[in-house]
């Protein structure tokens, strides 16, 4: 039998130099080329049992090409390979017909052994057609090798009901994940409901999960749907699964196992079209061995696990994050500001135990609270050390801190009231008396803007517009 013949098409020479010598020692024969029209004609003319491309080609980009040759050859396997390393890549390269998708720089044995397992394999995996929105705001951010694993998972993933269990620690990105096998799945038309195990009160998650019938229990004056319902068509996500109640578990063990539900005070099934995808920061083995959790719900969700690594295994993706969510606060109309390139490396030395979700709070507060347009290695250091944030010296904020002007307000209240401390009232006395001056910190920080202090003080702008209008506090004339 003669040796199959691989067609590659890069612009770069020396990819394709190194392919062809790698995959000629491999049995293989090789043509290649610096551009998608001679790749096209080979393929036209029925050359070739396997395609190679890049996707930024000098004349067309590859994956534009694919649909195209799926359709004259849908036999025809096709390996894309890109440096343009993000989700929508993958998923792109997935819905337009590709083999499969291998992110650069790569290991030359993964791509010798991928091109094995493609002619070996009688037919390429059909991935049904999904709508391709042409370029889109990026769900997931980074490079890494890490998170082009996920990517590729992902990809495979998308034209499937295969149930998803997502692990990782708190602040990883877990519902982005979830949201991305939904918004680029089968199911994307459909809603996709979220809902939080550990924010609801173990009595009400059957309730929240099912459904009730009017009069089931005290306080059920009508019909309600359940999470179920609500996601018929689409996809539930089980956010902290972990913290499921055992009762819980198994009505949701019938409906994985059923396909069906009743619900609270009902009597008739339900029927449940509804994609499942949990996640959970704990240990589900452990609660397993101790008897908090079911082994057989473990292995009807666990059917593809996915787990995200912590920040501080994929440090290389910081700065893009970074940079990413220094675009996103300045479309929320804070100042626009960059870090520049010591700040950074400072940045991809810490642990950031609250993960992408803690740098994301940071970010906000860089953007937020200093003057300078390039922040400084000086500015991230205080932020990660705790410190307040050394702005001009005609802000308030520079001799005295915050937590020091919280600590002031209580000295000088319980020294007041150091012969007897009144029987009640004190936390509201305290509250007020820290509130005001906290709020007028925070305004003096800002300048007067309103937006920029709620957000520094985590509340609602309505609910500080109320305070500051209650606490009878004067905004600085001229600011919002």
């Amino acid at each position: 039998m003669s040796a199959s013949t691989i067609l590659v098409a890069d612009d770069d020479r020396g990819i394709r130099t190194v392919l062809s010598q790698a995959l000629g020692r491999a049995g293989y024969e090789v043509r290649t080329t610096g551009n998608a029209a001679t790749l096209w004609r080979w393929v036209a003319d029925g050359d070739g049992d396997l395609v190679i491309t890049d996707v930024v080609m000098p004349d067309e980009n590859g994956l534009d090409l694919l649909p195209r040759i799926k359709k004259i050859r849908p036999d025809l396997r096709i390996v894309v390979m890109s440096a343009q390393n993000t989700l929508l890549t993958a998923v792109k390269a997935a819905q337009r017909g590709a083999f499969e998708y291998l992110p650069k720089p790569f290991d030359i044995r993964e791509l010798v052994s991928l091109v094995q397992r493609a002619l070996s394999t009688q037919r390429p995996s059909d991935h049904p057609a999904v709508a391709d929105d042409g370029e889109e705001a990026l769900p997931l951010i980074g490079r890494s090798p890490a998170m082009q694993e996920i990517y590729r998972t992902l990809a495979r993933l998308m034209g499937t009901d295969l149930s998803v269990m997502i692990t990782g620690e708190s602040g990883t990105g877990k519902e982005l994940v979830a949201r991305a096998l939904h918004d680029y799945g089968k199911r994307r038309n459909g809603p996709f409901v979220a809902i939080n195990m550990a924010a609801i009160p173990r009595e009400l998650i059957e309730s929240e999960l099912f459904g009730h019938e009017k009069g089931s229990f005290t306080g059920a004056t009508q019909r309600a749907a359940g999470r179920f319902e609500q996601a018929e068509g689409g996809t539930l996500f089980l956010d902290e699964i972990g913290d499921m109640p055992p009762e819980a578990q198994t009505r949701l063990l019938r409906v994985l196992q059923e396909g069906e539900y009743t619900t609270v005070g009902g009597r008739t099934p339900i029927r449940a079209n509804v994609r499942i995808i949990a996640a959970t920061h704990r240990d589900l083995t452990q609660l397993i061995r101790q008897g908090l959790f079911r082994e057989d719900l473990f292995y009807r969700l666990n059917v593809v696990p996915i787990r995200l690594p912590p920040l501080r295994e994929r440090t290389e993706d910081i700065a893009e994050l970074v940079r990413h969510f220094l675009v996103l606060a300045a479309a929320e109309g804070l100042p626009g500001k960059t870090i520049d390139s010591l700040a950074m490396e400072r940045l991809k030395r810490h642990r950031w135990p609250g993960n992408v979700r803690e740098l994301e709070n940071m970010v906000r507060r860089l953007a937020a609270l200093y003057s300078q347009e390039v922040i400084g290695i000086e500015v991230v250091e205080a932020e990660l050390a705790g410190g307040a944030p050394p702005v001009e010296a005609s802000n308030p904020l520079e001799n005295e801190g915050l937590s020091s002007t919280v600590e002031r307000h209580l000295r000088d209240y319980f020294a007041a009231h150091a012969d007897g401390l009144p029987a009640a009232g004190v936390y509201d006395r305290v509250l007020r008396e820290i509130e005001r001056p906290l709020i007028t910190l925070t305004l003096e920080a800002t300048r007067g803007n309103q937006i920029k202090a709620a957000q520094v003080l985590g509340l609602n702008r309505n609910t500080l517009r109320k305070k500051i209008r209650d606490l009878d506090i004067q905004v600085v004339r001229g600011l919002k």
